[in-house]
């Protein structure tokens, strides 16, 4: 007996497959509460030794600081190494995590002065075009980074090269970091004084002579309390 077949009969719709957006994340970051938030957000997590950043999502490379690791690495000089690294990458991001959990401008932080964060993040900003993004917590970050991983569609190479910079670019990158001290400014004062603690003890006469009135920025500096 030949089979009937029913012409009424629904076809089977296979059902395509969804692909999960794919994060490369820094193993060092394998025991974060954001990599962790990541996967129950559905992400495709790939942990590899990440020579710059920390999260490369597509074509952008993420450095991700919690409020204690910005400062104590900008005090370390940790953190202008790895600005200068992420230059090799042209779509590149700083997370600035935890403000809704700690204050990141207090001038009892770890010793460092409010505006002096303020005057370094200007130059990540202006110097650097890094832009920087100030999330609440883990979770908070996470959500940037699955929003931010749904929306490109390049990958990118993981070739960049660590960078060490030298002594005198450390310093010239550090005064860069005062309100209103661009990189001539710096490099004048480092040709003169050499060192910050010289700079930050030099006469007024002597600033004035070398810089004009931006010596006021590093005559205020003095008068600050850290």
């Amino acid at each position: 007996m030949k089979q009937i077949f029913d012409i009424f009969q629904k076809r089977k719709i296979k059902q395509k497959e969804i692909k999960k957006p794919k994060i490369i994340v820094d193993y060092r970051e394998k025991n974060s509460l954001v990599a962790s938030e990541l996967i129950n957000l559905g992400m495709e997590i790939k942990f590899r030794e990440l020579k710059v950043a920390d999260y490369i999502v597509k074509d952008v490379a993420i450095e991700r600081k919690t409020i204690n690791d910005f400062i104590s690495s900008m005090i370390n000089k940790r953190l202008f190494n790895q600005i200068q690294e992420l230059q090799q990458y042209k779509n590149r991001l700083l997370i600035v995590e935890g403000i809704d959990e700690q204050e990141l401008y207090s001038d009892d932080e770890l010793g460092v002065n409010g505006n002096a964060i303020r005057g370094f993040l200007l130059s990540i900003l202006l110097k650097y075009n890094i832009p920087i993004i100030f999330t609440k917590n883990y979770q908070d970050s996470a959500r940037f980074i699955s929003v931010l991983a749904k929306k490109q569609t390049k990958e990118l190479p993981l070739k960049a090269k660590k960078r060490i910079l030298n002594k005198k670019e450390q310093l010239q990158f550090i005064i860069e970091g005062f309100p209103g001290i661009g990189p001539k400014t710096a490099q004048k004062l480092l040709k003169k004084f050499r060192t910050i603690q010289n700079i930050i003890n030099a006469s007024e006469t002597e600033l004035r002579k070398i810089i004009g009135k931006k010596a006021d920025v590093i005559i205020n500096l003095r008068k600050m309390n850290y």
